[in-house]
């Protein structure tokens, strides 16, 4: 950043949240709040006309959620930086909020001055998300991709398999389904548990649902999380 005042657009769905987070960050001569909604669709038609600096967004919203936001204004512009504020603090929110491009995730608990040091940190480029729930993130992507790569070690059958499985259907009703012999399923099971390195059917169930789920989530997350210079926290 230069010498510029830090522009920051705020949503929240709760007035007297923005007003005070407004009332709070203009206290400071670098930072200038730009506009303010409470709802997702109104403060996504006003973040793309006004291109502040830092979006401050709330996830939960009576129309949506802030980290649906923060993933729709990064894809018209990447410039725009999002700081999720929010009541909720769980692993899937944060993970939700790094694969939508946000660059900081903090609670609501936060104080003033830590919010504001944020903002500047946040507009500067800088990330502030503990690493270690952006390690768990990145864990649990690369376990979608080597699942992916199991999977596509499977034959056609076996793949057919696997998601009836997951769908919870019996060896007798896949053998129906697929007009197999039930003992032909069976061994086929047999294989593909042994391809999978699991030892029961529900597992093999979990695998499938988790992929079916996590491919397009692989796919989103390769190149959201900041480069070198953001991953850098908070102090």
């Amino acid at each position: 950043m230069d010498d510029r005042r830090i522009r920051v657009y705020l949503l929240d769905d709760h007035e007297v949240v923005r007003r005070g987070v407004a009332s709070l960050l203009e206290c400071h001569t670098d930072i200038e709040v730009v506009g303010q909604a409470g709802t997702a669709a109104r403060a996504l038609a006003e973040i793309l006309e006004l291109r502040p600096d830092v979006a401050v967004l709330d996830t939960h919203l009576p129309d949506g959620s802030g980290i649906d936001v923060c993933r729709e204004m990064r894809s018209v512009d990447p410039e725009i930086r999002g700081l999720i504020l929010s009541s909720h603090n769980d692993d899937d929110a944060v993970s939700a909020a790094i694969l939508a491009g946000a660059s900081g995730y903090v609670l609501k608990q936060i104080e003033g001055s830590s919010l504001v040091s944020g903002v500047r940190l946040v507009a500067s480029g800088h990330s502030l998300i503990d690493p270690a729930v952006a390690a768990r993130v990145v864990q649990q992507v690369e376990l979608h991709r080597r699942s992916l790569d199991v999977i596509a070690g499977l034959t056609p059958q076996q793949s057919k398999i696997l998601f009836l499985i997951a769908d919870g259907l019996t060896n007798r009703q896949i053998a129906e389904r697929l007009f197999l012999a039930e003992k032909t399923v069976k061994n086929h099971v047999t294989a593909l548990l042994a391809k999978l390195g699991v030892a029961h059917r529900t597992q093999a169930a979990l695998l499938a649902v988790r992929l079916e789920g996590g491919a397009s989530a692989t796919a989103s997350f390769d190149g959201v999380l900041p480069g070198p210079p953001a991953r850098r926290t908070a102090g």
